[in-house]
């Protein structure tokens, strides 16, 4: 996936390395995922690109946390949920919807 770039290629986010308590030195994603709509997008289809966007960081989320932890993100307590969350973060920009189709 775009936001994990374990073997930290240079044609991918930037990787820095944190140190988050309960994991320890980690690399973390950089990356920002940019979201543009036209204005014509209708709410199912935003709807359903959120969810899949959603549904990408619970996976890797997901993954790490089963990496470390042994168990799904969901079962984890809240302090090493928070770190997985720090290790994972979402990081989405949405910008202003426009005309793309020029109409």
């Amino acid at each position: 996936m775009f936001l994990a770039n374990p073997q930290n290629r240079q044609d991918l986010p930037e990787m820095e390395e944190k140190d988050i308590p309960g994991l320890g030195k980690i690399m973390v994603s950089k990356g920002v995922i940019s979201l543009k709509n036209d204005r014509g997008t209708s709410y199912d289809t935003y709807i359903n690109v959120q969810n899949e966007l959603a549904a990408a960081i619970s996976e890797l989320r997901n993954e790490l946390s089963k990496q470390k932890y042994g168990v799904k993100f969901n079962d984890l307590s809240s302090d090493k949920s928070e770190a997985i969350s720090k290790a994972v973060p979402v990081a989405i920009s949405e910008a202003e919807p426009e005309n793309i189709g020029g109409k």
